[in-house]
């Protein structure tokens, strides 16, 4: 596998790993904190949402940027990479500036303070950065599939096999 190919397949794959987790949060863990706080507390023994999203925005990021470089000569390529690094950087903002302040916040409180209508006004929310999530993870697998077509001639009738004559599959 190309060097290129294997950059963007691996950024794909964090992509729609952060969006499995994004599930999985919004799925299992927010229908029930509101009403248990100390489950999204790691001082009082509940889960730390740090350690799977630091490391994975973080590779993420860095694997679209290498991406976006490997890539950017190929015009099919870069158009879904800047796609995505936008609806990923809107995200990221808005997580920044709204979404993860208040999260430590419910994770540092006093699990006695939190009302149940605050933490479930964080949940209601929170699922809708899901959405940019899915346009980043659309626009990975659109380039992903134009690098691969690029590179081994997916979907090209005129490319040949080897010696054989033969068209490739489409």
């Amino acid at each position: 596998m190309q060097l290129h190919l294997a950059v963007l397949a691996l950024a794909t794959a964090l992509a729609l790993i952060s969006l499995g987790g994004g599930f999985y949060e919004f799925l299992v863990v927010d229908p029930f904190w509101p009403r248990r706080p100390d489950l999204i507390q790691p001082d009082r023994g509940g889960i730390s949402r740090r350690r799977f999203w630091i490391p994975a925005h973080v590779t993420f990021e860095l694997l679209l940027i290498g991406s976006l470089v490997a890539n950017w000569s190929h015009d099919a390529v870069r158009t879904p990479l800047l796609v995505a690094l936008g609806s990923h950087a809107a995200m990221r903002i808005w997580s920044g500036l709204d979404f993860i302040p208040k999260a430590l916040a419910f994770e540092r409180a006093d699990p006695a303070t939190i009302t149940e209508a605050a933490a479930r006004h964080w949940t209601r929310r929170s699922p809708l950065r899901a959405l940019l999530d899915v346009v980043t993870c659309g626009a990975m697998m659109t380039a992903l599939m134009s690098a691969a077509r690029l590179s081994y001639g997916f979907g090209c009738a005129s490319r040949t096999s080897a010696g054989a004559g033969m068209r490739a599959p489409l």
